[in-house]
């Protein structure tokens, strides 16, 4: 497991524990984002392969499985999909799943896993962006509504990762890693939230000018992007799904 010392050591247990066999398993949500809080849970996410029988069959097997549990007071949620459901997402402009796959904080990997990596740069497009502005407009009402530093701390982030993945078509969704599309005030934001996971924002700008700054920012390196109109990964991604199927 390729993890920080903040996570347990137990969660390499984990890919033993499933009804499927594991393409990977990957921690997202704050931990990957770059502030999680002394109390904030694992949000795992990954890639599961059903046998071919319970494809081709009548009886079809679960193409997204979710499971929770808490051990030694850690609260856990795992999802993952099926191979060939994740590479229709890959192709589909999912910001979200581009960050699961490449995900640094690895729990479970395998030889497919590496593939699957290796294919993402053929997967992003300028299209991208529709999904990090979405998210952020989403994260941003709820801020408007609660006034918790949780929301706001998405809203930078993904804004932040989102112009950078415009302008150099490379995916970092940890926000200490992206000082020049931030505010300079992100880091006191991130030493606030690690003290508890729920907090209020306390009041260190204009939250809402800089936030319409990101805005514009990956409005105009979208529309300035190299990044191409459409996938190019289809026809290895399909291949890679159908070879794995029939092992």
């Amino acid at each position: 497991m390729t993890a920080p010392g903040s996570l347990p050591a137990w969660l390499a247990d984990v890919a033993g524990e499933q009804p499927y066999p594991l393409v990977f398993a990957t921690v997202s949500g704050a931990h990957l984002y770059g502030f999680p809080s002394a109390d904030s849970d694992v949000d795992l996410r990954g890639v599961h392969v059903l046998p071919a029988a319970e494809v081709v069959g009548l009886r079809t097997g679960p193409e997204t499985l979710d499971r929770d549990w808490t051990r030694d007071g850690i609260e856990v949620d795992l999802v993952t999909h099926d191979l060939a459901k994740f590479c229709r997402l890959l192709l589909n402009r999912n910001g979200y799943v581009l960050e699961q796959v490449l995900s640094p904080l690895v729990v479970a990997t395998s030889a497919v896993h590496e593939e699957l990596a290796a294919l993402t740069p053929g997967c992003v497009t300028r299209h991208h962006a529709h999904h990090y502005l979405g998210f952020s407009r989403t994260q941003w009402r709820l801020f408007g509504t609660s006034g918790e530093l949780k929301p706001l701390l998405y809203t930078l982030r993904v804004l932040a990762t989102g112009t950078h993945l415009m302008r150099t078509g490379e995916l970092e969704a940890d926000l200490t890693r992206l000082p020049a599309y931030a505010p300079p005030y992100t880091g006191e934001l991130i030493a606030a939230k690690r003290e508890a996971e729920h907090g209020r924002a306390p009041e260190l700008g204009d939250y809402a000018a800089d936030v319409a700054r990101m805005t514009a920012g990956l409005e105009s390196a979208a529309a300035a992007s190299a990044l191409p109109e459409r996938a190019s990964a289809g026809e290895a991604l399909h291949d890679l799904v159908v070879r794995i199927r029939l092992q």
